[in-house]
């Protein structure tokens, strides 16, 4: 029967109006796509809040979704979104898959610092769509962590692209809407 709700948050240094959470969102009816902001940017100062007040909110959306008739939920985002997403679900948030774009598999310039110690407790399928030349991670960094997941993981690389892709929201739209068919 497929996902009926696609819960995004975004980056750390973005808001819920990214380009490519909007043309998301514009594109993938009937599925309804929730666009949210982490607590800190909607109180738009400091920095990004630490990851168990994220997650916090990740979990808080998530069941304000689900009380509003929401029955099979993806999450996702970008960036520091998606990972926050990945978290929550590692740490038994419920939902049909995660959309993981650009996730920051580690600090830029410092591969020795990964963030996957979560992924061990991933067990739902898995959708990454990166820059084939994002300094927050490389393709042969990604195949190597991902084997960690215990379900399905699919990853897409956009040619060319960094971290931010530019001028591929279409593709990236496409990606997605074909990944979620297939739930």
């Amino acid at each position: 029967m497929g996902p009926d709700a696609l819960l995004l948050f975004p980056g750390a240094g973005g808001d819920r109006d990214h380009h490519t959470l909007v043309a998301l969102e514009e594109a993938l009816g009937p599925i309804r796509v929730a666009r949210r902001d982490f607590p800190y940017r909607r109180k738009r100062k400091g920095p990004p809040d630490r990851a168990p007040k994220l997650i916090e909110a990740v979990v808080d959306e998530a069941a304000a979704l689900r009380h509003a008739g929401t029955r099979a939920l993806v999450l996702g985002g970008r960036s520091m979104g998606g990972r926050m997403c990945s978290m929550a679900v590692a740490q038994g948030l419920s939902a049909e898959g995660l959309v993981l774009l650009s996730y920051p598999l580690h600090p830029p310039g410092k591969p020795d610092r990964l963030r996957v110690d979560h992924f061990a407790d991933i067990d739902v399928p898995c959708l990454f769509v990166s820059g084939d030349r994002d300094p927050f991670g490389t393709p042969s960094e990604f195949s190597a962590a991902v084997a960690a997941i215990s379900g399905p993981v699919r990853l897409e690389w956009l040619e060319g692209q960094r971290h931010d892709p530019k001028g591929v929201d279409e593709l990236i739209v496409a990606i997605v809407a074909d990944w979620l068919a297939g739930l």
